[in-house]
């Protein structure tokens, strides 16, 4: 018993040598550590900042939004010979513009094939992707991207020459099918061929332009894409009539700006415009009553168009961001029948795109 207390005193006074000899040690090494551990301090706070700086802030100080587009999409974005932009895409980016500066001209725009477009946003080359880009949730969860709110619900069709006959996709059993690369056509399509047992030959290439080129020029029997992307192309071949767009649906494409993922200040403002020109829409405002809506006796419709309260505070937009964008750009059924509807030369139907309220999908948050 006594050799084991003898043990046990031993065991703690080598505990005690060991921790005052020790001790000094690493007080001398925290010491000597000091200024690596405060460059360390540093760099997260650097970083922290470096996070709080909002992509808003960089526009704001520009001055000047860069957009991503087709350019090559007429009804979505499309540059004329003279430089001018137009299109549902390009009137989302002018109307974001406009809340954010009073002028839907304050836009840079970079037009990008489907391959690139996702690297341009990552990069940081442009501000926002409007370019008739499907939502998926891969995309959203690998690609760092974030998407605002659909502003066009779509759907994968196929176009083929009206002498073939094909009354549905069975009818393209053994044939070549002409789509564009980076797009989600091409898995589309192959899980539909596949689910039908039916054999095909894929022609892809990356351009829209090439890969409509090579459909006119008879490389392929059909070509698929987005069916307002074949409808809108279709008019702009030699012979619109020889083709027709087949009734088959392959897939849902909701169509949606995009913005980098982790930068909620910006996201905010980007969803927040889109919503505005809905919920104007849904509230009756458009351009043309826009001065008489601005002394309306309701009150929701006073805080939307800023005369009231202070909307848009907290995302550093002006209370009256909403009148800019009805103002400049009108409500969406306007964006809407001015680029694909009645008022446009492709006289799309809204179908899907009407209001919640009117047996279509389009819907806002409450402003309030």
């Amino acid at each position: 018993m006594r050799n084991q207390m003898d043990l046990t005193k031993n065991g703690f006074k080598s505990l005690i040598l060991g921790l005052a000899i020790a001790l000094p040690i690493s007080f001398l090494s925290a010491c000597s550590d000091s200024p690596k551990n405060t460059s360390q301090s540093q760099s997260v706070d650097q970083t922290s900042t470096s996070k709080t700086n909002s992509r808003l802030d960089q526009i704001i100080a520009r001055g000047k939004l860069v957009c991503g587009v087709s350019g090559e999409l007429p009804g979505f974005s499309f540059v004329d010979q003279n430089g001018k932009y137009s299109g549902l895409d390009v009137d989302f980016c002018r109307a974001i513009a406009a809340a954010l500066f009073d002028n839907p001209n304050a836009v840079d725009y970079r037009n990008l094939n489907a391959k690139e477009r996702f690297t341009a946003l990552q990069s940081g080359e442009i501000d926002i992707l409007s370019r008739n880009t499907t939502w998926t949730i891969s995309r959203q969860t690998s690609n760092g991207m974030e998407f605002a709110p659909i502003v066009f619900y779509d759907g994968q069709g196929i176009m083929v020459l009206a002498n073939q006959k094909a009354k549905g996709i069975e009818g393209l059993n053994n044939t070549s099918i002409c789509a564009q690369t980076g797009t989600t056509a091409e898995l589309n399509l192959a899980d539909q061929m596949r689910k039908r047992k039916l054999s095909y030959k894929p022609v892809t290439f990356e351009d829209i332009n090439a890969t409509f080129a090579a459909y006119e020029a008879g490389r392929c029997q059909a070509i698929t894409a987005d069916r307002s992307a074949l409808i809108v192309r279709r008019t702009r071949l030699a012979k619109p009539a020889d083709h027709v767009v087949l009734d088959t649906l392959l897939s849902k494409e909701p169509l949606a700006p995009a913005v980098l993922s982790g930068d909620s200040k910006w996201a905010n403002v980007v969803k927040t415009v889109i919503y505005a020109a809905i919920a104007a829409e849904e509230l009756g405002i458009n351009s043309q009553n826009l001065g008489k809506m601005s002394t309306s006796e309701n009150g929701e419709v006073l805080r939307f168009l800023g005369k009231e309260g202070d909307l848009g505070k907290n995302i550093q937009l002006s209370p009256d961001f909403a009148y800019r964008v009805i103002k400049y750009l009108g409500n969406y059924g306007e964006i809407y029948d001015r680029n694909l509807g009645k008022n446009s030369p492709l006289k799309l139907e809204r179908g899907l795109n009407k209001l919640w309220n009117d047996g279509g999908l389009m819907y806002s948050p409450p402003f309030r």
